[in-house]
C-alpha cells in the first residue's frame, strides 16, 4: 500500500506539492509571538537543507525526476554523500520545507503541510527502495546494510569531500530553479507577515532589505537560466593523459 501511494505521489508531485505550499498564503495563528523570531531560525534551517542538497548534487548526481515521472535509476549511486546517507536529497527537502514553515510563523502550515510532506517522502522512499531492490538485488541490500536511510553517518565525511571533484556547473544547472523558489518564498512570507502586522507603515530597513534580496535572487535566477539556455553551463570533459 505504501509503495502504491509513493508511486502515485512521485508521479503527481509537481501538481500536488504546490497545492500544499499554497497554505503559506493564508493567514494563520502564529507559531511565535513575533514573526521576526521565526524568520531567522527558519531561514537557517532551510539554508542547511539547501547546503545538503548542493553538496549532494555537486559531488554525485542521481536522476531525481525519474523517467516519465516514474521511479527510475540507471545505476545504484553509492558515492559522494550517498556513502553516508541513502536519501540526502529527501533530508534536504524536508529541512527546506521545515525552514520555510518556521519562517512563515504559520501554525496551519506546520501542522498540516509538514506532516503531509513527511508522509509523502516516506512513501516515495518506500517506492524507490522497492524499485532499487528489484533492480539491483543483493547489491542494494548490501548498501542498505552499510548506510542509514535518513540519519547521516558522518564517519569518513572529510575523506569523501576531499576525494571528489565538485561540479558547480551541474549544481547551477540542476538547482537554480528550486533554490530561487524557496528563497523567494521565504522572503515573500516574511513580507506577508510584515504587512499583516502593520509594520510596513514604518518603512523599516528590514522591509527594504527583503525587497532588495528578492530582486537580487530574481536577477540570479535570470542569469542562471540564461547561462543554461545558452549552453554556458555544459560540463567540460576531463582531459585524459
Amino acid at each position: 500500500m505504501m509503495v502504491r501511494i509513493g508511486n502515485f505521489l512521485f508521479h503527481y508531485r509537481n501538481a500536488l506539492f504546490p497545492v500544499v505550499y499554497a497554505l503559506l498564503i493564508f493567514k494563520s495563528q502564529p507559531l511565535l509571538a513575533s514573526y521576526r523570531l521565526a524568520a531567522i531560525p527558519g531561514f537557517l534551517v532551510a539554508l542547511t537543507g539547501q547546503l545538503l542538497r548542493a553538496v549532494t548534487i555537486g559531488l554525485e548526481y542521481i536522476i531525481r525526476g525519474g523517467s516519465n515521472r516514474q521511479v527510475y535509476a540507471e545505476k545504484l549511486v553509492q558515492g559522494g554523500l550517498f556513502a553516508h546517507c541513502r536519501n540526502p536529497l529527501c533530508v534536504g527537502n524536508l529541512l527546506l520545507l521545515l525552514g520555510v514553515g518556521i519562517a512563515s510563523n504559520s501554525v496551519v502550515f506546520l501542522s498540516v503541510a509538514v506532516p503531509f510532506f513527511l508522509f509523502a517522502y516516506w512513501t516515495i522512499i518506500a517506492a524507490e527502495e522497492t524499485y532499487l531492490r528489484n533492480k539491483f538485488g543483493q547489491e542494494f541490500d548490501d548498501y542498505c546494510a552499510r548506510v542509514n536511510r535518513l540519519l547521516p553517518n558522518l564517519s569518513g565525511l572529510a575523506q569523501t569531500l576531499s576525494g571528489m571533484r565538485f561540479n558547480w556547473r551541474r549544481l547551477i544547472t540542476k538547482e537554480y530553479g528550486s533554490t530561487y523558489y524557496w528563497l523567494a518564498g521565504i522572503t515573500l512570507v516574511t513580507l506577508k507577515n510584515i504587512w499583516l502586522n502593520g509594520d510596513y507603515r514604518h518603512g523599516g530597513s528590514v522591509e527594504a532589505a527583503l525587497w532588495l534580496s528578492l530582486a537580487l535572487v530574481t536577477v540570479g535566477y535570470a542569469v542562471a537560466r540564461f547561462m543554461k539556455k545558452r549552453g554556458l553551463l555544459k560540463e567540460v570533459p576531463k582531459l585524459v593523459s
